[in-house]
């Protein structure tokens, strides 16, 4: 009976991945996303290298050149930059700060709400509390706050990010835990005298992965905007180092004379959120235990 239950456990698994990922691979929405986010990460590290121009190169008789001229293909800026240039190196600035405020948000909310879930008691209650307190002040007014006080960099407009996009994360944690706290497998860890971190680390954690995970990828999406929100009012990346959201702060100026200095970093900031909510939707739809077609 031994060497059954260990042949079928990996075949069980490996069905439950499979059938995931078909699940997804129908959501043809969320695959556009996912190939077009892939290709503009590798846009973004790869594409600067294959330009003519760096995105600090200055060459003041060709300002505001128009798109596909002056080998420009997407014009140049008031200082004669280039706009295609300058758009790849944002969107490395822009990405990164989204993926790594989603995984530093992704830490501290799953954390906290497995421990608040799996204690419950006055811990759960004071964990709750705290994250009650935080999202009691709007996250945009508490975001603009920290960064006119921290001077401003990629790290410190991550963390600040994180701090502010956590919350969400620990409330949904903490609810599937609560739900699942009491199943038969928990009550068995816990008669084996498993420790309380193994069963919330090992036990827990991975049975709510499917929750976290959805929330990850929106979460990139709220940081990118979140970003560009706080650059555009001039208090996240600072020129000359470039974002979409600065892009955007630089170009309003120049919307009659230069549209394309807006239309390039708003297309981009657009398409990349839209992708990752229709992958959060997909992954949604796949792991979503009643769906078992």
């Amino acid at each position: 009976m031994a060497t059954v239950t260990i042949s079928e456990t990996p075949a069980v698994h490996y069905g439950w991945r499979w059938r995931t990922l078909r699940r997804f691979l129908r959501h043809r929405l969320a695959c556009a996303g996912l190939v077009v986010i892939l290709l503009m990460a590798l846009a973004c590290v790869c594409g600067p290298w294959l330009l003519p121009f760096d995105d600090l190169h200055i060459d003041l008789r060709h300002r505001f050149a128009p798109p596909l001229t002056g080998g420009h293909w997407l014009g140049s800026d008031p200082l004669g930059r280039d706009t295609l240039a300058r758009l790849l190196m944002a969107g490395r600035i822009s990405l990164l700060v989204g993926f790594f405020a989603m995984l530093l948000s992704m830490l501290v909310g799953a954390t906290i709400g497995i421990v608040a879930g799996y204690y419950a008691g006055r811990i759960g209650a004071v964990l709750m509390r705290i994250v009650d307190a935080f999202l009691a002040f709007p996250s945009v007014f508490l975001l603009l706050a920290l960064a006119a006080f921290i001077k401003p960099s990629p790290l410190m407009i991550t963390v600040i990010i994180a701090v502010t996009s956590w919350m969400e994360v620990a409330r949904i944690v903490e609810s599937e835990v609560r739900s699942l706290r009491e199943r038969e497998f928990i009550l068995a860890a816990k008669m084996l005298g498993l420790s309380g971190r193994w069963i919330m680390f090992r036990e827990l954690l991975p049975n709510v992965m499917g929750p976290i995970i959805v929330a990850a990828t929106l979460t990139v999406a709220r940081a990118i905007l979140l970003e560009a929100y706080i650059s555009f009012l001039g208090y996240g990346i600072q020129p000359p180092l470039p974002s979409w959201g600065n892009m955007l702060n630089g170009a309003q100026q120049y919307l009659m004379r230069a549209p394309w200095l807006a239309l390039a970093p708003g297309l981009a900031i657009t398409l990349a959120v839209s992708c990752f909510n229709f992958i959060g939707d997909g992954l949604r739809d796949a792991l979503d235990a009643r769906n078992q077609r």
